[in-house]
């Protein structure tokens, strides 16, 4: 058994759900510590974090990523306990095995294995973990940042190990996200009797023009990395359940998920004026839970493409699709964030699993890419 198969089995053994670490992050501690790296629980509410750090020079090369899971969904219907991680015909099953103990592993046994071959390498080591990336991420990386921030402690490149790939091991590098800005906006009428529409006003009706305007409207047309900011319609609320009663407001939920062509501001601005135009009366509440953030091409990203091209033998394409993930936070202290990690054909499914022979691929890619950014002349 591969040392990185055997690390990620025991972290799958963990009943690990989200917010809960159930002791993975000692687990982690434990092989980190030898290496000399300086250990830091963070703890936030019911969230374990861990900052670990080995050395105390520039460039830092850190490692993020979570140890919390997903619910399992109907155990009987996985093919083996989800928390009983099980080798079949060469892939490994288990809650977490692709997202992400896998990496998580895969990052341990790169480190040990850069730190035993370069023990005098340049610059830090560092992982960033958390067991708060699956919930509402309020106390997980984002503390973490804020306390390394406060402290000026920036770092120059990251990984996280988000399962990136879609057909191939390393076919796929997230090299950024688009940002998410949702809205609430409550458009006001007058309720009454459906009969006499003289005496009232049918919010649906008012807010109708403006919905179709904001769904039509272009808002950027996207950039080298990123596809064109998109609006949609989440959610929309009104009426009493009666047939015969004008509804006095229509709630309506909204999303913008956006690329760094366009700001928070700017979208906010654009919606305002929209409304306005219109004439609704209405309120409009606004919450930003991801900022986008873009790692163009350069040292990050061309290291990892000359280590995948070495160990997988293909080139890997950039991409920014998807939802968020914890990079969006890492990116306030460093400038180089990527995302790279397993196949994510079967991530937050039945019988999640992840092809071993990738486990030590993928830890060789991490490995190579160290070598890459810290390994001696």
């Amino acid at each position: 058994m591969s040392s990185t198969l055997d690390l990620a089995k025991q972290l799958i053994a963990r009943r690990s759900l989200t917010p809960m670490d159930d002791g993975c992050l000692d687990i982690i501690g434990a092989r980190l510590a030898p290496l000399d790296f300086n250990l830091e629980k963070m703890r936030h509410s019911e969230v374990e974090n861990l900052w670990a750090r080995r050395g105390d020079a520039a460039p830092v090369v850190c490692f993020a990523g979570h140890t919390d899971v997903v619910p399992t969904g109907p155990v009987n219907q996985w093919d083996s306990d989800p928390f009983k991680p099980s080798v079949r015909d060469g892939m490994l099953y288990g809650r977490g095995a692709a997202d992400m103990k896998g990496s998580i592993a895969a990052f341990v046994c790169a480190s040990e294995k850069f730190i035993t071959r370069y023990p005098q390498h340049t610059g830090s080591i560092a992982l960033l973990l958390t067991s708060d990336e699956e919930g509402i991420a309020v106390d997980g990386t984002v503390r973490v940042v804020e306390a390394l921030q406060a402290r000026g402690e920036r770092l120059d490149y990251c990984i996280v190990g988000e399962p990136t790939c879609v057909n191939k091991l390393g076919d796929t590098i997230k090299n950024g996200r688009r940002g998410s800005l949702s809205g609430t906006l409550t458009v006001k009428g007058v309720q009454g009797h459906i009969a006499y529409p003289h005496l009232v006003k049918n919010p649906i009706h008012l807010a109708a023009p403006a919905i179709a305007e904001l769904a039509a409207t272009v808002w950027d047309e996207g950039n080298e990395y990123f596809p064109p900011t998109s609006w949609q319609v989440s959610n929309i609320r009104g009426g009493t359940g009666a047939t015969n009663v004008v509804p006095g407001t229509v709630e309506i939920l909204f999303n913008f998920r956006h690329s760094t062509a366009s700001t928070p501001e700017s979208l906010q601005t654009r919606v305002h004026a929209i409304l306005d135009r219109h004439g609704l009366e209405y309120d409009l509440l606004w919450e930003m839970s991801g900022k986008p953030y873009l790692t163009p091409r350069g040292d990050l990203v061309d290291a990892v493409a000359a280590a995948i091209k070495r160990v997988a033998g293909i080139e890997t394409e950039l991409s920014t699709s998807g939802g968020t993930s914890d990079g969006r936070f890492i990116a306030d202290i460093c400038p180089q964030v990527i995302e790279l990690g397993p196949l994510n054909a079967t991530i937050h499914k039945l019988n999640e699993c992840v092809a071993v022979a990738d486990l030590d691929a993928l830890s060789e890619i991490y490995y190579q890419t160290l070598v890459e950014l810290l390994g001696e002349a």
